[in-house]
């Protein structure tokens, strides 16, 4: 007999699957940064997105599935390129700025669950939940990048002063 929650347990299950990845994201983003601030930002962060996915999890237990307990391997690997290139470039924007594209993205996958007229409307509000911290999150980080870029622009010896 199949599960009548099955399609949200699957939506649920993916967005855990991407906020682990987020939550290990960052964890490394806090080991790779030299600036105290951007460590301290970055753990919180991380510690915040474990609390999201075991809020989905409890969900997705909820609901009579069995909660993701692991990212993905894609993840994995995207994070291991970030890390020579961090390496290679040795500063903390390049590591804010992976940030803001995880960031994007983990936003982006929330946002197409929240339109999906298939998911119950107690699953709706769980997501819409999660994806109000996720957003907060992602807007800070944006705005921090942006102003990392104008930094680095404003000290462009081309930059018209």
């Amino acid at each position: 007999m199949s599960n009548p929650n099955a399609h949200d347990i699957k939506v649920l299950n993916g967005l855990i699957e991407t906020t682990l990845d987020s939550a290990d994201g960052y964890g490394e983003a806090a080991t790779e940064t030299r600036d105290p601030d951007y460590t301290s930002l970055f753990e919180r962060r991380s510690i915040e997105r474990q609390q999201v996915a075991d809020d989905l999890s409890e969900a997705v237990r909820g609901l009579g599935g069995d909660p993701e307990s692991k990212g993905s391997i894609l993840a994995k690997a995207h994070r291991a390129f970030l890390d020579v290139k961090h390496a290679l470039l040795r500063n903390d924007d390049t590591v804010v700025g992976s940030i803001d594209s995880g960031e994007g993205f983990i936003a982006a996958k929330f946002e197409k669950a929240l339109e999906d007229p298939n998911i119950s409307a107690t699953t709706r509000e769980t997501i819409r939940r999660a994806y109000a911290l996720v957003k907060a999150d992602h807007d800070e980080v944006h705005d921090l990048n942006r102003s990392l870029e104008g930094q680095r622009d404003a000290s462009n010896p081309l930059y018209p002063q």
